[in-house]
């Protein structure tokens, strides 16, 4: 009899919510007009655009004038960083980012080093956080804008975004924080952050993939990274996607029960003390210990393989830290940052938990893993 598939990956993306395939569903045939047309076709298209960028906004504490939806986390990102850039370059050129953020703000940053960019990557500490004031250490004169990701998608750590927020609008300065792993799990309130751009992953938060949004500030300098026709108040061309920009809301709407998740977060701990118990002084804790996404536990199994053991658990679902190639560790770009030795990342596997995750279904991947606390896969 084949083994129950578990999966632990939650953080890699999540399944459309129930709620939001049912919000979804009447925009597959019925209502499949352009939102731009006055006619009796595109009204009902607009007013659904409309009411889930309201709802959007609300999970963000944010006015809905506010809310531009993109196609995902990653074109936010790339909004957020090119638009600053090209609106504000004739004021500063310098971009302030961390050493641990999603290739989505590493590698716009080195585009934007190709035609005229100063990018500073900050360092982080032993647990992935970064260290207001080394940001502060490193505005200049011609910084333009900081960002820095609200939580990590790798190791969980939660940043100190309200802090370096604050410092960096003491100065003048523009603050972006890619919140596509927070948002749906912990506040994002961006007045409370104090961010003047923030980015949104729908496929993060129970939404479908190919959907997301970028929170912009009233008043925030940034040229659209799209252009065309007026969409979404001239910032992104483009006829909305009316399916998904639904999905999206309803998700959001959705996710106002789920923030803090205690749930999820007694499970996840429930899992690293058992594994503790079982892998005693073979495993440890990557990231914060407490200053971490309720849903995410990122380990490393010492003296092993992560690649390896998850290769021989092909019904568990989980991510690694590392990739192995002709006998060599190659440690994430996140792990390298926090200065985990190769030794040590070479056993990293991520496990993220979510809203649909059971007491039994960690119980059979404790069953699965406990075998190998007595040497490698």
């Amino acid at each position: 009899m084949a083994t129950e598939r578990i999966y632990l990956d939650f953080n890699a993306s999540t399944p459309i919510a129930p709620e939001v395939a049912a919000a979804m569903r009447p925009f597959l045939a019925e209502h499949y007009g352009n939102p731009s047309s006055l006619h009796w076709a595109g009204r009902p298209a607009k007013e659904a655009v409309e009411h889930a960028r309201g709802q959007v906004a609300r999970l963000l504490g944010a006015d809905p004038a506010e809310v531009v939806f993109t196609s995902g986390g990653s074109e936010a990102n790339n909004h957020a960083l090119k638009g600053v850039f090209f609106a504000l370059r004739n004021r500063g050129n310098h971009i302030v980012t961390s050493a641990v953020e999603h290739p989505a703000i590493i590698q716009p940053c080195r585009f934007l080093e190709r035609i005229g960019a100063r990018v500073t990557y900050v360092p982080v500490d032993g647990t992935g956080l970064v260290d207001p004031d080394a940001v502060r250490r490193a505005l200049t004169p011609q910084t333009i804008l900081v960002s820095v990701m609200h939580a990590n998608n790798e190791v969980g750590t939660v940043q100190p975004i309200r802090e370096i927020a604050r410092i960096a609008r003491e100065a003048g300065v523009l603050v972006h924080t890619d919140a596509a792993q927070s948002v749906g799990k912990i506040a994002a309130d961006v007045n409370e952050l104090g961010v003047d751009l923030l980015s949104v992953a729908g496929h993060k938060l129970y939404a479908p993939k190919g959907v997301g949004a970028l929170y912009i500030r009233k008043g925030a300098p940034i040229e659209p990274l799209v252009h065309g026709a007026g969409h979404e108040a001239g910032r992104r061309a483009g006829t909305e996607n009316v399916l998904l920009d639904v999905g999206l809301g309803a998700a959001c709407d959705l996710a106002h029960q789920w923030l803090g998740m205690p749930y999820v977060r007694e499970l996840r701990d429930y899992f690293w003390w058992q594994l503790q118990q079982a892998f005693r002084g073979k495993i440890v804790l990557n990231g914060h210990p407490t200053k971490r996404l309720p849903n995410t536990l990122h380990v490393s199994f010492l003296g092993q393989s992560g690649s390896d053991l998850l290769a021989v658990l092909p019904e568990l679902a989980a991510s690694t830290g590392s990739a192995c190639h002709a006998g060599l560790v190659e440690l994430s770009p996140v792990l390298k940052a926090m200065g985990v030795s190769d030794e040590v990342g070479l056993g990293a596997v991520r496990f993220s938990l979510g809203r649909t995750t059971t007491k039994d279904e960690i119980d059979r991947a404790l069953d699965l893993l406990r075998p190998f606390s007595r040497g490698p896969a």
